[in-house]
């Protein structure tokens, strides 16, 4: 869509407010996109596996909202260095949604084992929307732990839709779908009609 610009909170905001976010790697100027299908996921159309809801039953992990934001998305982007696979988290992604959480609108949800970080996600939050941005795992369904609280939480709170921004398999298996933009831009706009639920999310609403 764009190239170029800051990631300052106001521009990042008023990015997501029209669909649009950002996604570059080192050494590329910050580039921003808006892809055309998108994948979304609707929190009453979740698909967790039988296996997933065994773990979840089993309680293997202490599930926890916004108690450790920079720890995540750290370990979101080392994670792909390890893996070889390259990343769009830059440093200066790091100190921009680190801002943005500070500033309310950016939230992590944490999967803890023995008092260790083993997993987590985080992404942005505007009106009725959660704008996934990454997941990591450390431990096997350690992530997808953390998606289904933030599913629960997201639901409790009466969220419309989750902006899962690129299609992959795995989110395509519990339930994210590709819509048209036009369409996922009409339901954004709609739901950007909600208050937004800002400042640090508490575990007790899980």
């Amino acid at each position: 869509m764009a190239i170029g610009g800051d990631l300052s909170t106001h521009r990042l905001l008023l990015a997501y407010q029209n669909g649009i976010f950002p996604w570059f790697s080192e050494g590329e100027p910050i580039l921003w996109w808006s892809p055309d299908p998108r994948l979304v996921l609707f929190p009453q159309e979740f698909k967790p596996s039988k296996s997933l809801q065994k773990t979840i039953r089993r309680s293997l992990f202490d599930v926890t909202l916004d108690q450790a934001f920079p720890e995540v998305i750290h370990e979101c982007a080392q994670i792909r260095v390890e893996h070889q696979e390259g990343t769009w988290i830059v440093s200066d992604m790091i100190d921009a949604y680190c801002q943005l959480h500070t500033s309310g609108f950016a939230h992590s949800v944490e999967a803890w084992q023995d008092g260790k970080l083993v997993g987590g996600l985080y992404g942005v939050s505007l009106g009725g929307c959660f704008f996934g941005e990454s997941m990591f795992s450390r431990v096997s369904n350690a992530s997808k732990v953390a998606f289904a609280s933030l599913i629960d939480y997201l639901t409790m709170h009466q969220f419309d839709l989750i902006d899962c921004q690129v299609t992959t398999q795995h989110l395509i298996r519990l339930g994210a779908k590709e819509i048209p933009r036009d369409r996922f831009l009409d339901l954004l706009s709609a739901t950007l009609q909600k208050p937004t639920l800002q400042g640090a999310w508490h575990q007790s609403s899980l």
